[in-house]
């Protein structure tokens, strides 16, 4: 049913489980992991003309550092294709989808800017509109329900 699946994260508290999620499903049906990060252009564009080559290259590294996370969480012997973009997210990671063929992009609901959003985040929003193939957005867990879940007894 899926062959190649398309995880994008942004290196995010809330993006993990999106990880683990996209992990075990292309686990499940043999498919071919692709992770990718988008250095978002307009944080880089919106910088002072100063500071933004430095900005770029902290936003390039913050976006390696969440690749190899998604390698960490990995099992050892699940290869991963990791890419990094720069441009609008949504547009990127629509546009990768499109370029590898991807059966389904999993995504995480908010990412680094959106934790104040209710539902979805601006990010999410767009490539579940957007996409040219089937989104998964998987929420974050409340950690206070995942804690009373952990504590209760089992049934």
């Amino acid at each position: 049913m899926f062959d190649t699946v398309v995880v994008a994260t942004d290196g995010s508290e809330s993006v993990k489980r999106a990880v683990d999620v996209a992990l075990d499903l292309a686990d499940r049906f043999d498919a071919d992991i692709h992770a990718l990060s988008v250095v978002d252009a307009s944080e880089v564009d919106a910088s002072p003309q100063q500071l933004r080559d430095e900005l770029r290259t902290a936003l390039e590294t913050t976006a390696d550092a969440a690749l190899a996370t998604v390698e960490d969480r990995a099992d050892k012997d699940v290869e991963i294709t990791t890419a990094v973009r720069e441009g609008r997210p949504a547009a990127e990671i629509c546009e990768y989808a499109r370029e590898i063929d991807a059966d389904l992009v999993a995504t995480g609901t908010r990412g680094r800017h959106g934790e104040n959003r209710l539902l979805l985040g601006s990010v999410a929003e767009r490539i579940v509109r957007t996409s040219p193939v089937p989104v998964l957005s998987v929420r974050q867990l409340d950690p206070m329900a995942e804690d009373e879940a952990d504590d209760a007894p089992a049934q």
